[in-house]
């Protein structure tokens, strides 16, 4: 029994296959196949003259000879034993051995290949988000309501997200689910601190993610509850916003606008529907001829009766109410807001028709609308940006953007006596709570209110 290594050509030099005869006379096996291999046809002559020369070529070859050798091993242990060596056998052992770098090398790659598929469809936190703002933004994800996401709640949900990405860029680390820990939140609050970003923005940024993850989690993408942790927390405090007064609103309304175009009128009415409507600009600013409708009520009315000395005269008036329907782009909630004079005059000027414009020129031209009325007294606020607290004053013009007009219509409604619960059926609160943040009456206005109802104070 042997196996041994021949070659066979006609040529002197250049390169042949390597054949492999594997035999056994008593077995009654005589193989010959080609292994695959090549040889040097004048270096493998020279080889057999002498144990040395082909101990040099073993040297100088030592892949080849390996092979060679594990080849010569494997198929004389075959023959010793009990079952008989096949040709097909003898062709799997030597393809296993000269071929077995090639295959390895494509094991490897087909497994890097099924690694790489497998993290392509595998739900990443960055794809998520990416997913999660396409749905939110073309209508494919919905509120718990059933309803679209605001434009303004998706705008916020980009801009925190932006947030995040930038982090990601500025430290050179990419997140994934599994590394939201707490290492991260503090390293991420202390990143947008540094940015001078305010508590509430930082706040808001850290909420946008906790949604992300909670909507992930609740989908089976991951099982990180981290972020689930009462430290772990998007702080808000209440701020400094303003409010206007009824002067405010007076001075703002009787201001010179003729060295403006008509877009600073427009905006101004804009604003001041928002005030006498106390909506978010989302609502107020897109209001349309098809949202007002007009109701009939009968009134009791009395007199004094001239014919009859002592009596009173009553009859009965008809009034018409005009109301405005909304149902809230934010929430879904519906709300009906009875139009009081200053409305109707802004509504009657239009024909209930209100012209649109984009909320930052609203934003921009109210300021100097509010500038040109002479608001520009210095207020005092308290502001904490890069998480310290600090007092500045500012003149109240700059102060004044689209959101002013729906706190200022609550805390008037609250100043003229209006219940708080009547107030939350026209803002769209669910909770005192909620609409005591938008109250922004100042000390002594409290104080003239409650002389005013309670006799108790004077």
């Amino acid at each position: 029994m042997a196996t041994e290594f021949k070659i066979r050509t006609k040529e002197t030099k250049g390169y042949t296959s390597l054949i492999v005869r594997c035999q056994s006379k008593a077995l009654g096996i005589d193989y010959r196949m080609s292994s695959g291999l090549e040889v040097d046809i004048q270096a493998w002559k020279k080889s057999k003259k002498t144990p040395t020369t082909l101990s040099n070529y073993r040297d100088a070859n030592p892949d080849l000879t390996a092979k060679m050798d594990a080849i010569k091993r494997s198929l004389d242990a075959a023959l010793k034993r009990d079952t008989l060596l096949t040709k097909e056998e003898m062709r799997e052992i030597i393809e296993s051995i000269v071929y077995a770098e090639a295959r390895e090398a494509q094991k490897k790659k087909e497994e890097e290949k099924a690694k790489k598929a497998a993290e392509a469809k595998r739900m990443t936190l960055n794809k998520y988000i990416k997913m999660y703002i396409e749905q939110v933004s073309n209508g494919s994800r919905q509120t718990e309501q059933g309803r679209n996401y605001a434009y303004t709640t998706v705008k916020a949900i980009k801009q925190a997200m932006k947030q995040f990405e930038l982090f990601q860029k500025d430290t050179h680390r990419t997140y994934d689910f599994k590394d939201i820990d707490m290492t991260f939140y503090y390293d991420y609050t202390a990143y947008l601190k540094k940015k001078n970003y305010s508590i509430n923005s930082v706040g808001k940024c850290v909420k946008e993610l906790k949604a992300i993850l909670y909507t992930a989690e609740i989908e089976g993408h991951h099982s990180n509850n981290v972020w689930k942790d009462k430290k772990f927390k998007g702080t808000r405090v209440d701020i400094d916003s303003i409010y206007l007064t009824r002067e405010d609103l007076d001075k703002i309304m009787a201001a010179d606008l003729s060295k403006f175009g008509v877009g600073h009128e427009q905006a101004r009415d804009i604003f001041m529907v928002g005030v006498w409507t106390a909506q978010r600009v989302s609502d107020y600013n897109n209001i349309k001829k098809e949202d007002f409708s007009t109701l009939t009520k009968n009134v009791m009315r009395e007199e004094p009766d001239p014919e009859h000395p002592g009596q009173m005269k009553a009859w009965i008036e008809q009034q018409e109410i005009t109301y405005l329907n909304i149902r809230q782009q934010k929430t879904g909630a519906k709300v009906a807001i009875p139009c009081n004079t200053q409305l109707k005059a802004i509504l009657e000027k239009y024909d209930y028709q209100l012209p649109h414009l984009e909320d930052q020129v609203i934003n921009r031209y109210i300021k100097e609308v509010a500038e040109t009325a002479g608001l520009t007294e210095l207020v005092e606020i308290e502001t904490t940006k890069g998480g310290t607290p600090k007092k500045e004053k500012i003149e109240k013009y700059k102060l004044i953007h689209t959101h002013t007009a729906r706190r200022t219509g609550a805390t008037l409604m609250y100043l003229a006596g209006v219940d708080l619960y009547d107030i939350m059926k026209v803002t769209g609160h669910t909770s005192p709570a909620m609409l005591k943040k938008y109250i922004k009456a100042d000390n002594l206005k409290v104080v003239e209110k409650l002389t005013d109802k309670y006799d108790y104070f004077r």
